[in-house]
């Protein structure tokens, strides 16, 4: 049910790839195959990776940029989420409902508001990096925070509002219909479980793509290693899906 051509193709080649390119000594390209093809797949079939989130997830790796937290990256142009363990070998990908304006800031304040207090051009997910945990909530009990500070957690997907439709959101196709919430990321209640609840018991950190800055904005040690290894490239600055 969850392992499919697409997750292996990526999981076994271009992290492996990625890895072995960053100098990642403890992870060969055939053990990363190995895990990556166990690794819990809900992507739908045949959506690719993008090559920003497989070159991040080489650089966490190498620079160890999480000091062995596991970590989740999140693309959100493609409505992606993939999780890594502390060893930064893959755990899990799945498709992933965003905030549903497009955006990257954090409007002051808005950690203070009920949803529906909300203005619609600040319902974002923040871009970047977040050092995030479980703890506890006004409203909902015992929750992964992404960024406390603003409010922005992981949670799985509830029925909530009919109207919205998130569970048949999340499980079309494409991730033209996946922006809808208030900010949160929600993921299918299986992969919550399998996957994210047991990778982040301890917390973990987050990386988050941008829709419109720069990723030398966003993540300017990352972007600089990339300019780089690229020679320069012009590609270099902003995010490509």
């Amino acid at each position: 049910m969850y392992r499919h051509a697409a997750i292996r193709a990526f999981r076994a080649s271009a992290l492996a790839l990625a890895l072995a390119c960053a100098g990642v000594a403890t992870a060969s390209a055939q053990d990363t195959a190995g895990v990556a093809a166990a690794a819990v797949d809900e992507l739908p079939p045949g959506q690719e990776v993008s090559d920003t989130v497989i070159a991040l997830a080489g650089w966490v790796v190498a620079t160890r940029d999480t000091e062995g937290y596991p970590f989740a990256i999140m693309d959100k142009a493609a409505a992606q989420i993939l999780v890594f363990g502390g060893d930064g070998r893959l755990r899990g990908a799945a498709p992933a409902l965003f905030g549903s304006a497009v955006g990257d800031h954090i409007a002051p304040g808005i950690a203070g508001l009920a949803l529906r207090e909300i203005p619609g051009r600040d319902r974002t997910t923040p871009a970047g990096r977040f050092v995030g945990g479980y703890g506890p909530s006004l409203d909902a009990g015992r929750v992964l925070w992404v960024d406390y500070d603003s409010a922005v957690s992981i949670h799985p997907t509830a029925t909530g509002v009919p109207a919205e439709r998130r569970p048949e959101r999340l499980a079309s196709p494409t991730p033209d219909d996946n922006r809808v919430t208030h900010g949160c990321i929600n993921v299918s209640p299986a992969f919550y479980e399998q996957v994210v609840r047991q990778t982040f018991e301890r917390g973990g950190v987050f990386y988050i793509l941008p829709d419109k800055e720069p990723l030398a904005k966003t993540f300017p040690a990352f972007a600089q290693s990339r300019t780089a290894a690229q020679g320069g490239g012009k590609d270099a600055g902003r995010a490509s899906h």
